[in-house]
């Protein structure tokens, strides 16, 4: 499904030349954009609409059809696009770290407790895979042969749906999966924050750059105060999600980003919402991109991104 919401009154079916187009995820990504996106009013002088979608390969797809002005991705995909050569460099990341060993097994008590455990997730290489891998060999664990990784469940609901049904006892999911299946089965929770256990490892960068926030180069080089101004409500808005939960959570659930206003109030805290200007904070986005490339280089592209890669806002 495809939610296009437009938020200077414009319907859909009426987006025009002159609307500025930022493509968003469904989950944290919109979550914490809600007010964007529920407001009516005019953030910058044009017409600003925004599309959820609901996979981030959807975005790509957009991103190559129809080039949008904005769009949300995951990091690594952002630095892949930008590898591949596309005008898109990276504003700020607004979602960190919201992935957790998730499940029912209650004799996991610390990480040498998963020797000879069978671990569920998501895509072999793909990046809770290499953070996962990481993490295990962080603390002398084999991921070939002290643990079996099993990638049965092909899509993150697919996963998400086995936890629930007790067919998947230790598996790595993110939020707001976690807070769905657990609302499917309350026997079930969180086991380990990978967040914070990247923390540990990386105690000077503690938190995981999960999402990009990316912009095309000639739009953000020509309306770097647009740029700043969409940021600036973004930040306001993710400021009132963290603070005034529940209210939030009744603009997410009004707009079908999540089924309820109870699931959307308990995965909050989990999502990681913050927002950063990449140029801030480029030493954890190299750190990241390099745990993620020192594993599998096809997850970034093949290499680094340079540093016109993140952009920096003028005079910010």
């Amino acid at each position: 499904m495809i939610l296009t919401l437009c938020l200077a009154g414009c319907h859909p079916s009426q987006v025009k030349d002159d609307t500025i187009r930022l493509f968003t995820l469904k989950g944290p990504s919109a979550m914490g954009m809600i007010y964007l996106i529920d407001s009516p009013g005019k953030i910058i002088t044009k017409p600003l609409s925004i599309e959820i979608l609901d996979e981030p390969m959807l975005v790509r797809a957009r991103l190559l059809k129809d080039k949008p002005e904005m769009a949300v991705l995951p990091l690594n995909m952002s630095a892949i696009l930008y590898n591949k050569g596309l005008p898109y460099q990276l504003v700020a990341v607004p979602v960190w770290g919201s992935l957790y060993l998730f499940g029912s097994d209650s004799t996991v008590l610390g990480w040498q407790s998963l020797k000879n455990k069978r671990i569920f997730m998501m895509g072999k290489g793909s990046t809770p895979d290499i953070v996962f891998r990481f993490l295990l060999k962080f603390h002398k664990l084999n991921p070939e042969t002290d643990v079996t990784l099993d990638y049965s469940f092909p899509t993150h609901i697919d996963l998400a749906n086995a936890v629930s049904a007790g067919k998947a006892p230790i598996a790595i999911i993110s939020e707001p999966l976690a807070t769905l299946a657990q609302a499917k089965n309350p026997s079930i929770g969180k086991i380990m924050d990978l967040n914070s256990e990247w923390g540990q490892a990386f105690p000077s960068h503690p938190s995981i750059p999960q999402t990009a926030f990316i912009g095309r180069s000639d739009f953000i080089r020509d309306h770097p105060d647009w740029v700043k101004k969409i940021c600036e409500a973004w930040m306001v808005s993710i400021d009132r999600v963290n603070l005034f939960p529940e209210q939030a959570a009744d603009l997410i659930a009004g707009h079908n980003i999540l089924p309820d206003n109870n699931i959307a109030k308990n995965s909050i805290p989990g999502c990681n919402l913050k927002f950063r200007f990449a140029f801030q904070i480029s030493p954890e986005i190299n750190q990241y991109l390099q745990v993620l490339f020192t594993f599998n280089p096809d997850a970034v592209g093949g290499k680094i991104p340079d540093e016109q890669f993140i952009y920096q806002i003028p005079d910010h």
